[in-house]
């Protein structure tokens, strides 16, 4: 069986290089629609829309790091998570703003009063909020100084996915087949994290060795 592809410092950075191109896509659509008088009757809102789901797609590609490199034993794409994690919250800090911006003109008090009328909105502002610190302590010198405690803050991923899925359905309130998808690609990313979690317990209480010599005598 042929080993897994496993890239040189000199692909991987290539590959690195490319990924960040691809990443930015999304947004140079939307400037190419923009300047085209593209951007549908409603603009805000398709910007809005499309911003939300990239900041979705993102998340969702970082949490399938961690499931490939169990099911597969690939393990050097973990060095593209925190660019991804970065582009999640660089498209929600982008969503955000939108809202915060051309939706409500930094009227803070007509946001607060939609957080509180609106459950999807309070979910989504929730789960960008937690998100901050996440975006926040990704460089190397905070993993230095935090150490151990930043593998434990850096937990939130998992509130911050599911209140962000939460919100999408939520938000479309009728049609869910689009927000269903990303229910599904979350529960089976979980649900491969869960297995890895607790199959080698079960495995081991199932198969406990036998002894390879008799004890000796008393």
């Amino acid at each position: 069986m042929a080993a897994p592809f496993k890239p040189s410092s000199l692909q991987l950075s290539w590959i690195k290089r490319v990924l960040f191109l691809l990443a930015l896509l999304p947004l140079a659509r939307l400037i190419w629609l923009g300047m085209h008088d593209a951007l549908t009757a409603n603009p805000i809102e398709f910007i809005t829309r499309s911003t939300g789901t990239w900041a979705l797609v993102m998340l969702m590609l970082t949490l399938s790091i961690t499931p490939l490199r169990m099911l597969t034993g690939v393990a050097w794409p973990v060095q593209l998570r925190r660019m991804l994690g970065l582009f999640m919250f660089f498209y929600a800090l982008l969503h955000f703003s939108i809202y915060l911006w051309l939706d409500h003109w930094f009227d803070l008090m007509a946001i607060g009063k939609d957080i509180a009328e609106h459950p999807y909105v309070l979910v989504g502002f929730t789960s960008f909020v937690l998100s901050i610190p996440l975006a926040a302590t990704s460089n190397s010198a905070m993993i230095r100084r935090l150490k151990t405690r930043w593998k434990t803050l850096h937990l939130l991923v998992y509130p911050i996915a599911i209140l962000g899925v939460l919100h999408f359905w939520w938000l479309v309130k009728k049609d869910v087949s689009e927000p269903l998808v990303y229910v599904l690609v979350l529960a089976a990313l979980l649900g491969v994290r869960l297995w890895y979690r607790y199959r080698p317990a079960s495995q081991a209480a199932s198969r406990k060795p036998l002894p390879t010599r008799m004890p000796k005598a008393g």
